[in-house]
C-alpha cells in the first residue's frame, strides 16, 4: 500500500513534471487545459485513511469521469454521448483514494482506428489498443493504475506490448455503468498496472463480491495446442516456448492439451457479435454522422447493420457453449490456468495498426478472467504471457499470478 512521505500537492507536482517531460512524444494522455489546477482541487476530497491515497489513476476515454469530457477518440461531437453520472469503477477508485491523472487515449470508440500514442519502449512501434494510452501511461510511470476495457483484446494486448500487467476480469464482475459500450455482451472493464500487487489492490475495489484467498499451491498449467496456438507468429511462439521452459524449471506442472480446434468459427462468431452490437449501440448517431467516423469504424458499423437478429442470437449463444467446453476440459485434465501468448508476437512497427487481438479473442468470447504478465523480450520489445482461469475464479488467478510473475523477474 502507499507509504506517503510527501503531501498530495507535492505528489501532484512531481507526477505532472514526469508527464511534462515525456508526454509530448508519448501522447498517452488526452490533452486537458488545466490538469494541475483540477488535481490540486481534487486532493482536498481524499480522506486521510483512504487505502489507495496518493495513487494516480488513468481513465480510458470511453469511461465517464467527473470534470473530464469523454471524447472516445472520435471526431463525433462529444455532447452526443455525454452524461452526468461518473462510471461506477472510476467512482469506486476515487473513494479508495485515487487521483484521476486524466483521460488516457483510446482508439476510436475502442475499435481499430488508432490514436497518437506511441510505445514507451520504442516510439516507432504501436502500444497496442484499444486501451493504448492506459498501457503506455502505466509503462511510463505516470500512474499506479489505469482503467482499460476489453471487447476482444484491448487490455491484454497493450499490456503485453508495453511490458505491464493487464487484467481482464470475468465478464460481469465489474460494473459497466458509465462505460460508452462497444459490444455489451462481451465488454469488460479491466486494469493495467506496473505489477501484480497493484492490480490486486485495484481489483479488490472494483470487482463485485471480492473474496480474499489463502495461499495456494502452484497451479497446474495447460497449453491449448492446435490451430489457436498456431495463430501466433514464429517469434511469438519462440518466446512462448522460452516462457514455458522457465515455468517448468521453477516447478510448475505444464500439460499440453488439444483445445480450441474450431477457432476459426469462434473468431467469426465473435466478429459478427461485435459488429452487430456496435451498430446497435451507434444506431442513434450513424445516420447523421456516418461520414464523420473514421474508415475502419465506419466499416464495422455498416457491416453490423447487415447482421440479422437470428445471426446475432446465434453469435451470442456461442459464448456459453465455448465457456462450458473450456471449463469441462480444465476439469477433466486437472488444469487450473491456461497459458498462451498474450499477442501474436511483440508490438508491430508503425502506428497505423494496434496489432492483432486474435490470441485474446476466445477467452473474451467465453467471458473468462485473463491476465497478461511481462515475460521476456523479443529484441528490445516486451512479450507477455497470457494466463486464463475458470469463470469467476478471478481471485484465484490473481493469487496464482504472484508465483507466475516471480518466474520472470
Amino acid at each position: 500500500m502507499p507509504q506517503l512521505t510527501d503531501t498530495l500537492e507535492e505528489l501532484v507536482a512531481t507526477r505532472l513534471a514526469r508527464v511534462a517531460a515525456r508526454d509530448g512524444q508519448l501522447r498517452a494522455l488526452v490533452d486537458e487545459p488545466d490538469r494541475q489546477g483540477r488535481l490540486q482541487r481534487e486532493t482536498t476530497a481524499i480522506a486521510d485513511d483512504a487505502p489507495l491515497r496518493g495513487w494516480f489513476l488513468g481513465v480510458k476515454d470511453i469511461l465517464h469521469a467527473h470534470g473530464l469530457v469523454t471524447r472516445a477518440g472520435t471526431r463525433l461531437p462529444p455532447q452526443l454521448f455525454a452524461r452526468e453520472k461518473e462510471a461506477a469503477c472510476v467512482a469506486a477508485l476515487r473513494r479508495a483514494g485515487c487521483l484521476v491523472l486524466g483521460k488516457t487515449v483510446t482508439t476510436e470508440f475502442a475499435y481499430f482506428e488508432p490514436g497518437p500514442t506511441r510505445n514507451p519502449h520504442n516510439p516507432e512501434h504501436t502500444p497496442g489498443g484499444s486501451s493504448s494510452g492506459s498501457a503506455a501511461a502505466v509503462a511510463a510511470g505516470y500512474c499506479e493504475l489505469a482503467l482499460g476495457t476489453q471487447t476482444v483484446g484491448s487490455v491484454i494486448r497493450p499490456a503485453a506490448f508495453c511490458g505491464v500487467v493487464g487484467f481482464k476480469p470475468s465478464f460481469g464482475r465489474v460494473s459497466t455503468d458509465g462505460l460508452l459500450l462497444c459490444a455489451p455482451s462481451v465488454d469488460t472493464v479491466g486494469l493495467l498496472a506496473p505489477d501484480v500487487a497493484h492490480v490486486c489492490h485495484g481489483a479488490q475495489v472494483i470487482l463485485h463480491d471480492w473474496v480474499g484467498q489463502d495461499a495456494a499451491p502452484l497451479p497446474v498449467l495447460g497449453i491449448p495446442e492446435g490451430p489457436y496456438l498456431e495463430q501466433a507468429s514464429a517469434d511469438g511462439l519462440s518466446g512462448f516456448a522460452a516462457q514455458v521452459r522457465q515455468l517448468e524449471s521453477r516447478g510448475f506442472s505444464v500439460c499440453r492439451i488439444p483445445a480450441l480446434q474450431d477457432i476459426r468459427d469462434v473468431n467469426e462468431r465473435h466478429s459478427t457479435l461485435q459488429a452487430a452490437e456496435m451498430a446497435l449501440e451507434h444506431a442513434g448517431w450513424m445516420d447523421s454522422h456516418i461520414d464523420t467516423y473514421r474508415p475502419r469504424t465506419r466499416e464495422i458499423l455498416l457491416r453490423g447493420r447487415q447482421v440479422s437478429a437470428d445471426g446475432l442470437h446465434a453469435a451470442r449463444a456461442g459464448r456459453g457453449r465455448l465457456r462450458d467446453e473450456l471449463q469441462a476440459t480444465m476439469k477433466a485434465e486437472g488444469i487450473d490456468v491456461w497459458i498462451c501468448p498474450s499477442a501474436r508476437g511483440a508490438a508491430p512497427r508503425g502506428l497505423v495498426s494496434t496489432g492483432d487481438p486474435v490470441m485474446n479473442l476466445p477467452w473474451t468470447h467465453a467471458g473468462l478472467p485473463a491476465l497478461s504478465l511481462p515475460a521476456g523480450y523479443a529484441g528490445q520489445l516486451p512479450l507477455g504471457l497470457q494466463c486464463v482461469a475458470g469463470f469467476g475464479d478471478d481471485e484465484k488467478l490473481l493469487g496464482y499470478a504472484q508465483d507466475l510473475a516471480a518466474t520472470f523477474e
